[in-house]
């Protein structure tokens, strides 16, 4: 306790949102993610907990673009500072209308989750306390943040820091990166996954103009550019939080494993749970320098035969590309100016 502290002040954190800032790491102190020993997994972690606390991990990215568009934002530059309080409208704009969409049995607490979130970005991005942050951070953030599919995520960012012919602006990839990576040192893994002016440079190296495409390609390849690789890995935790493999874990014997399962590749059946192989822990021959594989769901060996069988017996590739395709031309940013809310319709752009 006496360390997140510490921390607490060194960082700045003063005024009347003091006190949600210092619940949200005494409860993320109490999951003991610091133990995990791997920096990508815990920072993941860590960002995944925070997500969950403010419920943004239930608001999609089309959700919060409506939000921009309601208060103004799409209008705005994107050098424009808007103040705390206006910032506070926009995240209760969001939220509220989640709880309208939510069954009257789920209700979330409103006015929590906008004080929570309204603290930890102000925690991230105005450590000074100037009460002001950039309409490009408040849309940055909140679209990195917030649920819904990477790919439509990563979509809208390019939106942000492309030309208007659909070119990736480098200069703004390098302010998005400065602003991005401020969230992991926003939970204190910025040792790990703090800003260097390498590492703009470092992703996009060979080519000078960047279009929609090669920006995907990138951002999600395996592995993808190692500052943001707790990005992909954020979601990937979400997509095997409810995954259930009936495998006892070697080290714990829990006799079943939620999340992801890790198979030593040298020790016969050998399964470590998430938690036990996050933490480094490890029984008999095993070692924790042995190669893991990672698993994200089950496959009783009846529907791995049958994999098995359907594989050999198939002639065309059943592989399909990471992303879907754009056209070859350049595309142009998203225009937001014409979004209209629909419970059945979430996105219409005009045609070109």
């Amino acid at each position: 306790m006496v360390f997140y502290e510490r921390m607490i002040e060194d960082c700045g954190w003063s005024g009347d949102n003091m006190a949600d800032r210092r619940q949200l790491l005494v409860e993320m102190r109490a999951k003991d993610l610091d133990s995990i020993r791997l920096s990508t997994y815990r920072t993941a972690c860590k960002l995944r907990f925070v997500q969950k606390k403010c419920n943004l991990h239930l608001i999609d990215i089309w959700n919060v673009i409506e939000a921009f568009r309601e208060n103004g934002l799409n209008a705005e530059e994107l050098s424009n500072e808007i103040p705390a309080g206006r910032l506070e409208v926009v995240l209760s704009t969001i939220v509220y209308q989640l709880n309208k969409r939510m069954p009257t049995t789920h209700q979330i607490n409103v006015e929590h989750s906008i004080s929570s979130l309204l603290s930890f970005l102000l925690a991230a991005y105005d450590p000074d306390g100037r009460g002001k942050i950039t309409v490009f951070v408040v849309k940055m953030a909140l679209a990195t943040f917030c649920g819904g599919k990477i790919l439509d995520k990563l979509r809208y960012i390019f939106s942000l820091i492309s030309d208007p012919a659909g070119i990736m602006s480098h200069a703004q990839f390098d302010q998005f990166l400065k602003e991005v990576l401020k969230l992991p040192m926003a939970v204190f893994e910025g040792p790990s996954f703090g800003y260097t002016e390498q590492a703009a440079k470092s992703c996009f190296m060979q080519q000078k103009k960047v279009s929609l495409n090669i920006f995907l390609d990138t951002l999600m390849s395996d592995p993808p550019p190692q500052c943001l690789v707790w990005l992909p890995l954020m979601h990937r935790l979400a997509n095997v939080e409810n995954v259930f493999h009936p495998v006892e874990c070697s080290y714990c014997h829990t006799e079943s494993m939620m999340g992801f399962r890790y198979r030593c590749q040298q020790c016969h059946n050998y399964q470590l749970c998430q938690d036990c192989f996050w933490r480094g822990h490890a029984s008999g021959s095993h070692s924790n320098q042995h190669q893991m594989k990672e698993y994200t769901s089950w496959k009783s060996p009846a529907k791995k035969l049958s994999h098995a069988l359907s594989k050999s017996l198939s002639c065309a590739s059943s592989r399909e590309p990471p992303h879907p395709m754009f056209p070859d031309l350049p595309e142009k940013p998203l225009n937001l100016a014409h979004i209209v809310y629909s419970p059945r319709i979430w996105f219409c752009r005009e045609k070109h």
